[in-house]
């Protein structure tokens, strides 16, 4: 009885040893390269599996989804010769586990390596100042470097990503300095062309104000020259419309005699006025002969009258060398003594 269980025991464990050995399940997004007396024999896939007992061996291992590789820091140095320490995060995945496994020893460290070496390469062709700037170029450069290189691998680099780009402290020290300096210069830039801005801003309000009350002025100007010619032109044109009704009220019977007791009252009245004034005047010896003033006064208009007469009558009348005779002027007057006052 005792040898029998013992025999029942081994041969329980080598038939769990050979189940274990040929029932293989292999997870999702994995892959499993099989290996028949040492050469390759296939790939398998995600699922059950059974595999011939102490003939086949699975060899490797690998997952196909993505993995991030971490790129250790390095030092590189830079086309202006500053020394900088850059890392990196690398994404990669695998498309061919058979070339991940037989196509290079370690992938993962060759890829990480080869990322390192493109990196310097890349970044000794910038400057330092446009390290920062350059990040997007210089990821893109190393994935492609290193893109030329996986495919005999079966692994292809998806990405690269510059984590830090550390410098020097005294290099540190002398970009603050610097980006201090251009703000400083900046600002002093800017609020100069702010005062600049503003002078001229104040000088053509100004100029544009001296403009406009010169244009107020010569529109005032106008305006008041404008008003005076329309003020003359009225008065004018009321001192010819009296004179006009003046004129024909003298034809008018009595229109005589009113002109002469009209101007014997101005006359009494403005020499009643020559006694109320204290400066020396020199008068005529006759100026108090009101009815010679009178008769002067209508002689003159007579003699308005006469020359016009004569101005028409000019035409018909011969004599002179030139065909015309004159015309004989209006009536002289003649004063009465006994009219004086």
């Amino acid at each position: 009885m005792g040898g029998g269980l013992f025999v029942a025991i081994v041969l329980a464990v080598i038939v769990l040893v050979v189940i274990a050995r040929t029932a293989v399940v292999v997870p999702q997004q994995s892959a499993f390269v099989v290996e028949n007396l040492g050469k390759f024999r296939g790939t398998l896939n995600a699922g059950f599996h059974i595999l011939v007992p102490f003939v086949d061996r699975i060899a490797y291992k690998h997952t196909l989804k993505e993995t991030a590789l971490d790129v250790p820091e390095q030092v590189c140095i830079t086309r202006d010769n500053v020394q900088v320490h850059v890392d990196g995060v690398l994404y990669l995945k695998v498309l061919n586990p058979e070339r991940a496994s037989y196509g290079i020893n370690d992938y993962k460290f060759a890829v990480s390596q080869l990322a390192q070496t493109t990196l310097r390469s890349e970044m000794g062709k910038i400057d330092l100042d446009r390290t920062f700037e350059e990040r997007s170029k210089i990821n893109v450069a190393v994935v492609d470097e290193l893109d030329k290189a996986t495919e005999s691998w079966g692994v292809k680099v998806l990405r690269y990503e510059i984590k830090n780009i550390t410098p020097p402290k005294d290099v540190l020290a002398a970009m603050e300095k610097q980006m201090r300096a251009e703000r400083e210069k900046r600002a002093t830039v800017l609020t100069s062309e702010g005062q600049r801005d503003a002078a001229i801003n104040q000088a053509d309000g100004e100029k544009q104000m001296v403009i406009r009350a010169s244009e107020a002025r010569k529109q005032q100007q106008i305006n008041e020259a404008e008003g005076q010619a329309a003020a003359i032109l009225s008065i004018a044109s009321a001192t010819a419309e009296g004179i006009r009704k003046v004129a024909e009220t003298i034809q008018v019977p009595g229109g005589r005699e009113a002109v002469q007791m009209r101007v014997a009252e101005q006359y009494v009245q403005q020499f009643g006025n020559l006694a109320q004034q204290s400066n020396t005047l020199v008068i005529p010896a006759n100026v108090s002969d009101i009815a010679s003033m009178i008769a002067l006064a209508t002689n003159v208009i007579r003699q308005g009258n006469g020359a016009a007469n004569g101005a028409a009558a000019a035409a018909y009348a011969p004599g002179d060398a030139n065909g015309f005779t004159p015309v004989p002027r209006g009536d002289e007057v003649h004063t009465d003594s006994s009219h004086r006052f």
